[in-house]
């Protein structure tokens, strides 16, 4: 039987809490949002899923969301099917995730996100790419730090 861990040892390194910044912008640079995050990756041992990711965001304003990302492992590819998105990630190289996403309620879009994790496992630096029809619309660049 395959193992995420042993098969996808640089997505294993992410497992943890991580607590950074997002930030939009449009195709000319200019600020669309900004808002904290505090991300949780683990890896339950035994459950029905293999991987599992909780998202928390935190606006100025006060506004707050809270998501659950439960992961399914097949072949060195970690597949995501929620009620807000569907995607796919896998292993580049030993410090980059590739992540192909897609939220369900925005028609003909979609988003590849880089994730470089540092040598040191405490950083990570993530970029999402928003296409919309082909053409990209706007980036979110993510900078994060492993709590300790």
């Amino acid at each position: 039987m395959s193992n995420i861990r042993d098969e996808m040892p640089a997505l294993t390194r992410h497992e943890g809490d991580w607590i950074g910044t997002y930030t939009t912008v449009d195709n000319e640079g200019k600020i669309l949002d900004t808002n904290k995050s505090h991300l949780t990756c683990e890896f339950p041992e035994n459950a029905e899923y293999p991987y599992f990711q909780t998202n928390r965001y935190t606006w100025a304003d006060g506004k707050y969301q809270e998501y659950q990302f439960p992961g399914i492992y097949k072949d060195k590819t970690l597949l995501f099917d929620t009620e807000r998105i569907e995607g796919k990630a896998w292993e580049a190289d030993d410090k980059i995730i590739i992540l192909y996403f897609s939220y369900k309620d925005i028609a003909d879009a979609y988003i590849y996100e880089m994730i470089h994790l540092s040598a040191c496992n405490n950083h990570r630096a993530r970029t999402w790419h928003w296409f919309k029809n082909g053409e990209i619309y706007q980036r979110t660049l993510i900078k994060e730090e492993r709590k300790p």
